[in-house]
């Protein structure tokens, strides 16, 4: 048995949930989170580049970015708490153009997606706080930086948001177009 397991989400290509083997006793546990050679066995042979972490309270949903020029795959995963993580496929050529996929990652579950180039990405923050960590294939570059609507009347992503409250936006994330106006890869 290797020391991840990967699985496929949905129809996206590219797209995977993984779960590392954690090894726990009464002290704790360990696992691995990345290692070179055990993902590219999985076929995941990407090389990152810089990590990123953020600190958010329940409630904040963060998204859905991406980069035009410097396209950035992303490791992503929690160390404390719990998220909806959200992605949509941006790639023109793609049979999954539009489409989106979301899966709950939690410290507790010590669960992972690799996000590769090509989609739009966000996160809505289940628990009190959650601290969410990323590995990215590519550096940040302001410059490329975009984004599409979190509410978005086209893709309607089915955000876990409890009725009759409002996610706690950023004033940047509230600016961005929806799908059909965006400007792509």
């Amino acid at each position: 048995m290797g020391k991840f397991q990967i699985e496929q989400c949905g129809q996206i290509e590219g797209l995977y949930l993984i779960q590392p083997t954690v090894f726990g006793d009464n002290r704790g546990y360990f696992m691995e989170t990345y290692n070179y050679n055990e993902f590219k066995e999985l076929g995941l042979d990407m090389v990152f580049v810089q990590d990123n972490q953020s600190k958010s309270t329940k409630g904040v949903l963060r998204g859905m970015h991406y980069q035009k020029e410097h396209t950035q795959g992303k490791l992503v995963r929690v160390i404390s708490g719990k998220v909806y993580d959200v992605v949509v496929d941006i790639r023109k050529d793609s049979k999954t153009y539009g489409q989106w996929y979301g899966a709950t990652l939690s410290a507790e579950e010590k669960n992972m997606m690799y996000v590769p180039e090509g989609f739009a990405h966000g996160f809505y923050v289940l628990s009190d706080t959650a601290e969410f960590l990323y590995k990215c294939t590519d550096f940040y570059d302001p410059s490329s930086e975009a984004g599409i609507m979190w509410n978005d009347p086209t893709i309607r992503i089915d955000w876990p948001i409890p009725e009759g409250e409002t996610p706690i936006i950023s004033e940047k994330d509230t600016k961005h177009p929806n799908f059909s106006s965006a400007i792509y890869l």
